[in-house]
């Protein structure tokens, strides 16, 4: 009899858990992904869409899913009774169930009141009319920030780096472009040598930077920071905050997040994973998520009693900056016994270029449907 394994939520941990679970499984697992969203959005994409540098990949979760080895159902999971082994959907019907990985990912709230708000896969409307407002001289000075160390700070500097682009193209000068950072210095996560060299070409552009600073509010021209008083600016853009986004059964810490075990299983609760921007993991990147779903995997794989030896969550960081030239990729290691492993260069240390999240599964499995997209015929 075949083991169940729902998953609630329809992004990237999902489909690599899935893709995951279909390699080393095969037809000893059923998957089931609970999405209330049809689509699966390529969210890094986002960061260049207000310049017209790329545009948002979209997928449809029902032709996805088979080809995962998965069924797709249109729903949500809105929580799980561990006792007595079931999941309650928000229509009421309830799911038996043989294992649960959360991977329900993050709510994004307003960071900081007065600032734009880069959301990423919303309307980008008001980003583009500060890039318009750039080009034509309408701005003289913008910062871009982010409301804590707790995220993904990448997009901060690729939409600083895009928007001095923008304004050299055009012609425009004395214009001041500011990153306000809570870290204590540029991408500080990939590691000391990959910080200081985005250091250097953020100083190479021209693109100012003040680390270990806190933005407050912004009104009437004026960005309080902490420490500081203020900085006179004309625009301020901000990334969205963060919350777990809650399911009912599975514990979580103050901000909604769920904690997990080096194998992504859900502290204190038997059969029930979560992987993904969920979990309380403070790296919250597409990457990390796939590598958190692989443990999880892994580990569902061996408790089903397969030949599988689960292998803890050793979280490589790897990314891909956008500088509106050439791009330059990032990797260091974030878990303790590896040393110094941070690099910063034109040509990527993983295998494969396409595309801005590095997955074992979803990389290629997304790189073949869209060759397959490009020429026209079928994956």
């Amino acid at each position: 009899m075949k083991s169940r394994v729902l998953v609630a939520g329809g992004g990237v941990a999902s489909l690599e858990a899935a893709l995951a679970l279909n390699d080393l499984a095969g037809d000893t697992v059923h998957v089931e992904i609970f999405s209330p969203r049809r689509e699966f959005l390529y969210r890094p994409y986002s960061v260049g869409e207000p310049y017209g540098a790329s545009r948002v990949s979209r997928y449809d979760l029902g032709d996805l899913a088979p080809r995962c080895g998965a069924s797709f159902s249109l729903g949500s999971i809105r929580a799980v009774d561990p006792a007595a082994r079931e999941a309650l959907t928000h229509d009421g019907e309830r799911l038996p169930y043989d294992y649960v990985l959360v991977a329900s990912g993050a709510q994004l709230l307003w960071p900081l009141p007065g600032a734009i708000t880069f959301w990423g896969i919303a309307d980008e409307a008001e980003i583009r009319r500060v890039v318009r407002k750039l080009q034509h001289g309408e701005l003289r000075s913008v910062v871009f920030t982010m409301p804590a160390v707790d995220s993904w700070a990448l997009p901060v500097y690729e939409l600083a780096l895009l928007a001095d682009t923008e304004v050299t193209k055009a012609g425009v000068e004395d214009v001041t472009l500011t990153v306000v950072t809570p870290e204590d210095a540029p991408l500080q996560l990939f590691g000391r040598r990959a910080s200081e060299q985005v250091s250097e070409l953020l100083a190479e552009r021209g693109v100012e930077v003040l680390a270990g600073t806190h933005p407050v509010k912004y009104e009437q021209g004026r960005l309080s920071i902490v420490p500081g008083d203020h900085l006179d600016v004309d625009a301020v853009v901000s990334l969205p905050r963060l919350e777990g986004r809650l399911i009912g059964g599975v514990p979580h810490d103050e901000n909604g997040f769920v904690v997990v075990d080096e194998h992504s299983r859900v502290r204190g609760l038997d059969r029930i994973y979560a992987a993904g921007d969920v979990t309380n993991f403070p790296v919250k990147q597409g990457g990390i998520a796939t590598q958190q779903a692989d443990a999880a995997a892994e580990a569902i794989a061996a408790e089903i009693g397969l030949d599988v030896e689960p292998r803890p969550f050793d979280p490589l960081l790897r990314g891909v900056l956008w500088t509106g030239g050439e791009p330059r990729y990032l990797q260091g290691w974030l878990g303790g016994g590896h040393g110094e492993t941070s690099t910063f260069d034109v040509d990527p240390p993983w295998p494969e270029r396409q595309g801005k999240i590095v997955g074992r599964y979803l990389t290629p499995f997304l790189n073949e449907i869209d060759s397959a997209r490009r020429s026209g015929v079928s994956a």
